[in-house]
């Protein structure tokens, strides 16, 4: 399998035409913003800090060209956040003009711009913050929406400009989580090998090839993530671009997210807080990639090629078994709603699944092997984490080991993206896995009152 280049990536990109990355590129913008958008008049999108650090700088050198430019639009709210209420907002100030919105933020920023813009139809222009995550270039926006984590289809910009020294200057937690972010795509190229190896999405060769290509490269140094080193945060920006650039090639989240996200996006719509505060999406993430890696490096100890097929079979339940068990661990409301929705979606009969399961058990010797090439063990990659300033035990962003555990049932249920969730469920052994993990001798074991 090959390597993309960050020019092939661009090339492969279905909105994104122009990229600008390199230090001291902030005031390289307005010359980019008229190549891509002539004289249509810009407008600033940031929340207070964002403004701060970049917004001003870019505003000034927007007027000193000569460029015309409505007034700011900063966000004040201190509980922002990817919610559609503000991407309404935002939408109604664009559908009065017709002017190119410039997102100037991190994740928040980029999604509720990236929806905004699609809905008052018209591209705009991204200028990250922090190396916070992969979104940046992604085909996509993910907002809650009703209580639910949902990824809106929209555009990715059409022009980036990456100022390497701005985003090395963000807050260093910034910069972790987008390693976490990026680490993840190891786990999330995992559960995409097997879904393609059993039927279930096919791989996309060009999108795995720019995401996966120059990974291990993008990973190797998490310390110089930690102090901000420039080559360290150019490589790290470069990786989470790159993911982005792969999302909008496959039109689909699938060559970035994997299980390790669903744990991200069930917290989310769990209106998780730790010490009043949203987790950022790259720590929840992290954390996920562990719960994860931990769950593949059990299985992968499991004999699978002797498989007892009828046993799986027979234990499957059917729709209405699902439903109810839904409700159970999810309650009554919009939440267990969704994910009896996107279970529906992925749902086989014992006939599907007992075709799925001998294709399973033909490849298991050699296919496991790939698994593991594909994966990071759990303890390095719990290092790498921790060399990065990411958290490493749930406790970090507010999640008991209990509740670890019976994420890994939940998380199964509010995606139909085919993972290693949905094998551990296929053959019967989630919930025997989740006794050993978190047993007296597994790695979340749980304290004993």
């Amino acid at each position: 399998m090959g390597k993309a280049s960050l020019e092939d990536a661009l090339k492969a990109a279905r909105e994104t035409h122009v990229l600008e990355i390199d230090r001291g590129v902030l005031g390289h913008t307005p010359q980019i913003f008229r190549q891509s958008f002539g004289d249509k008049p810009a407008l600033i999108v940031a929340d207070i800090n964002t403004f701060r650090v970049a917004g001003e700088v870019l505003l000034k050198a927007l007027r000193r060209a000569g460029h015309p430019c409505r007034e700011p639009f900063v966000y004040t709210d201190p509980n922002l956040y990817a919610e559609h209420k503000f991407v309404v907002a935002l939408e109604q100030t664009l559908r009065g003009n017709e002017a190119i919105p410039i997102a100037v933020g991190a994740g928040v920023i980029n999604d509720l711009v990236k929806l905004a813009a699609h809905r008052a139809g018209r591209a705009y222009l991204a200028v990250p913050t922090a190396a916070s995550m992969d979104g940046y270039t992604a085909f996509g926006a993910s907002i809650t929406y009703n209580d639910s984590k949902q990824t809106f289809s929209c555009p990715a910009p059409l022009a980036v400009v990456a100022d390497l020294d701005v985003i090395g200057a963000a807050p260093s937690e910034l910069n972790a989580a987008g390693y976490a972010d990026l680490l993840a795509k190891t786990s999330a190229g995992a559960d995409w090998l097997l879904a393609d190896a059993l039927g279930a999405e096919p791989l996309h060769q060009e999108a795995w090839n720019i995401v996966q290509g120059g990974l291990r490269a993008a990973l190797a140094n998490p310390a110089g993530v930690r102090i901000s080193a420039p080559e360290s945060i150019r490589r790290l920006t470069q990786g989470l671009l790159l993911s982005g650039f792969a999302m909008q090639s496959a039109q689909s989240s699938r060559p970035a997210s994997g299980a390790e996200h669903q744990f991200s996006h069930l917290w989310d719509m769990q209106h998780h807080t730790y010490n009043g505060a949203t987790p950022s999406h790259g720590l929840k993430v992290g954390i996920g990639t562990l719960a994860v890696a931990s769950l593949y490096e059990h299985l992968l100890t499991q004999p699978l090629h002797k498989l007892d097929i009828e046993r799986c079979c027979a234990a499957w339940p059917d729709f209405q078994s699902a439903e109810l068990m839904i409700k159970r661990l999810l309650g009554e409301g919009e939440l267990a709603d969704k994910a009896i929705e996107e279970t529906r979606a992925k749902y086989v009969s014992s006939s599907q699944l007992r075709t799925q399961l001998e294709k399973l058990r033909s490849i298991w010797e050699q296919f496991s092997g790939r698994l593991r090439q594909q994966l990071i063990p759990f303890s390095a990659l719990k290092q790498m984490l921790s060399d990065a300033g990411a958290p490493t035990e749930p406790e970090q962003i507010g999640i008991s080991r209990a509740r670890l555990r019976e994420s890994f049932l939940q998380a199964y249920y509010v995606r139909r993206r085919f993972t290693v969730l949905d094998l551990a469920v296929r053959i019967g052994l989630l919930e025997s896995s989740l006794d050993s993990l978190f047993g007296p001798k597994g790695v979340w074991r749980l304290e004993q009152p």
